[in-house]
C-alpha cells in the first residue's frame, strides 16, 4: 500500500503555476493550462471558431460534415453527441429530472433549465460585439450575428437558395413542398407560416 501511494505521489509530478492542481502528465496540464490563458487552439476552417479541446472540436465539425452517429433505437432520431441522445430519451420515458427552485417547473436536461431559469431572472448574457444587442441564448446570438456577417450557411437542396438559420430554410422548403401545416380552426383555411395564420384568425376575431 504505501508503495501504491508513492508511485500516485510520483505521478502527479506536474503542478499548475496559477491553481497549484497536479496531474499525471505534462499532456493534461497543458490543456488545463488553457482554463487561465484562454488559448483556443483549434480552429474550424468553415465557420472559424475556435476550441480548447480537440475532443469538442470534433464534435463541432458535424455540424457542417451532417454527420450523426448516435441513433434513437426507438424513433430512429439521430444526434451528432451522446449527451443530446441521452438526453432526447427522455422525451420517450417521460423522465424530467431537473427543477426549477422558483416555479418547480421541470425539465428534461440541463440546458433547458438554464434557459427557463432566465425567465426570471431576465438574464441575457450573451451580448454581440457589434451592436450590443443581448441575448437570452447563445444560439440566438450566432443567428443574430449573421445579420452582420452576411453569413447564410443553410442551403436549399432544391433552388440553392441559402438562408442564415435553419428556420427559415425548413418554411422555405414550403414553396416546393406544398406543405401548409398551419390551419384556422374556424374556416380550415391552411398556411405555410404561423404569423400568415395569427394575421389571418383576426378576421375571425374582429
Amino acid at each position: 500500500m504505501k508503495q501504491h501511494r508513492g508511485i500516485r505521489t510520483v505521478e502527479r509530478t506536474h503542478p499548475c503555476n496559477v491553481c497549484n492542481r497536479t496531474f499525471k502528465r505534462l499532456g493534461y496540464l497543458k490543456v488545463h493550462l488553457r482554463v487561465h490563458t484562454g488559448e483556443r487552439p483549434y480552429q474550424c476552417e468553415v465557420c472559424n471558431k475556435t476550441f480548447k479541446h480537440l475532443s469538442t472540436f470534433n464534435i463541432h465539425q458535424r455540424v457542417h460534415t451532417g454527420e450523426r452517429p448516435y441513433r434513437c433505437d426507438v424513433c430512429n432520431k439521430t444526434f451528432r453527441h451522446t449527451n443530446n441522445l441521452n438526453d432526447h430519451l427522455r422525451v420517450h420515458t417521460g423522465e424530467r429530472p431537473y427543477r426549477c427552485d422558483v416555479c418547480n417547473k421541470t425539465f428534461s436536461n440541463t440546458n433547458n433549465l438554464k434557459f427557463h431559469q432566465r425567465v426570471h431572472t431576465g438574464e441575457r448574457a450573451y451580448c454581440c460585439d457589434v451592436c450590443d444587442k443581448t441575448f437570452k441564448h447563445l444560439s440566438s446570438l450566432n443567428i443574430h450575428q449573421r445579420v452582420h456577417t452576411g453569413e447564410r450557411p443553410f442551403c436549399c437542396d432544391v433552388c440553392n437558395k441559402t438562408f442564415k438559420d435553419t428556420g427559415s430554410l425548413k418554411v422555405h422548403h414550403r414553396v416546393h413542398t406544398g406543405e401548409r401545416p398551419y390551419r384556422c380552426d374556424v374556416c380550415n383555411r391552411t398556411f405555410k407560416q404561423l404569423q400568415h395564420l395569427k394575421v389571418h384568425q383576426r378576421v375571425h376575431t374582429g
